[in-house]
């Protein structure tokens, strides 16, 4: 097998199966566990997959800059906003970071809701300027330009001073046994203090970023609350999740179904 018909082969496993175990694969190919794990670091290399002890995981889509990932998953995200609006309930503190998804919720935010959202995400803060009856909070720090959000030392300050009610979490990838990932360091950071600042976490999930992996956690499975998703996501798909207890919601552009 040529390398290039090799490495298709492992994409095509870890597209099946969800994962890669370097172990399996070669014996299956009758090739050196050495030759597979620099397979996969070629591929890790190309963005391809994520890299984990003992073989590979898929990796995460959300790795275009803040422009591109709004035509990704359009239809998916719309139905997700739908249903994360409807959460939002009078006199709530709701903290919301910088996915584009949570723009599209504030876009859907009820105009008669009268409630106080913090964020880190400019363009998200700008979508409810006209908004009559809400506050916003604008977290200051440095423009990490690639998510068009605000990070750092000075943006955690602020959030000692936050009790939320409800975190939106924007999510670059959930795994059942990573957990909660993303792929920048210092979003890492943030994203944890914000689920630390909250009584609720919901995670805005759409298809593409379930069972995927970054190099960054941000914590575990457990601390989600509600985990918002498309409604075609199939129940094998999202058994892992119920298992921990975790609230499923299913929504599309006409129904929510738990």
């Amino acid at each position: 097998m040529l390398t290039a018909e090799r490495r298709q082969y492992v994409l095509a496993v870890l597209q099946r199966d969800g994962k890669v175990v370097a172990r399996q694969l070669s014996e299956e190919l009758g090739l050196s566990e050495d030759t597979i794990r620099r397979d996969l670091r070629d591929l890790a290399a190309d963005g391809l997959l994520l890299r984990v002890h003992g073989g590979a995981l898929p990796c995460s889509p959300a790795t275009a800059n803040f422009s591109a990932r709004f035509a990704q998953a359009p239809f998916a995200k719309n139905a997700i906003a739908r249903a994360a609006a409807q959460l939002v309930r009078d006199g709530q503190v709701v903290l919301m970071d910088g996915g584009t998804t949570n723009i599209q919720v504030a876009q859907h935010l009820s105009p008669d809701l009268e409630a106080t959202i913090i964020t880190n995400s400019p363009p998200l803060a700008t979508a409810l300027i006209d908004h009559p009856r809400i506050e916003v909070i604008l977290l200051g720090g440095k423009l990490y330009k690639h998510s068009a959000v605000t990070l750092g030392a000075a943006t955690l300050e602020e959030l000692h001073m936050v009790r939320a009610d409800l975190y939106m979490l924007g999510i670059c990838s959930l795994h059942p046994d990573v957990g909660i990932s993303t792929n920048n360091l210092e979003e890492a950071y943030l994203k944890r203090a914000m689920m630390a600042c909250a009584a609720d976490v919901v995670a805005l999930a759409s298809p593409e970023k379930l069972n995927t992996a970054a190099p960054y956690v941000i914590g575990e499975l457990r601390e989600l609350s509600e985990i918002i998703t498309e409604h075609t996501i199939s129940e094998e798909l999202l058994e892992p999740y119920r298992a921990l207890g975790i609230t499923i919601t299913q929504a599309d552009s006409g129904m929510v179904k738990s």
